[in-house]
């Protein structure tokens, strides 16, 4: 059976984050506060794909941003991969 394995696209996500905060008007500092983050390394993180918010994060991040989850997360779906039955 063939199925298809959807990957998170970490580069579009962050592209998705930081065009989501400039949007909304708030800096790198205004999400640091929401998140009380002793730095804002996470965020700049986040923006430049090097890692994912965490789950609870990304429903904040929704949240603040007004939009869905599904909005933020860049899905691929690779070639289809042999699924053992």
């Amino acid at each position: 059976m063939m199925v298809q394995m959807p990957m998170i696209d970490m580069a579009g996500t962050g592209k998705n984050i930081e065009r989501l905060r400039k949007q909304n008007g708030l800096s790198v500092k205004d999400l640091q506060d929401i998140f009380a983050f002793s730095t804002p390394n996470a965020i700049y993180k986040w923006q430049r794909g090097a890692a994912m918010p965490t789950l609870d994060n990304l429903i904040v991040l929704a949240a603040v941003f007004q939009v869905t989850v599904d909005d933020i997360l860049v899905i691929e779906l690779p070639q289809a991969v042999q699924k053992s039955a």
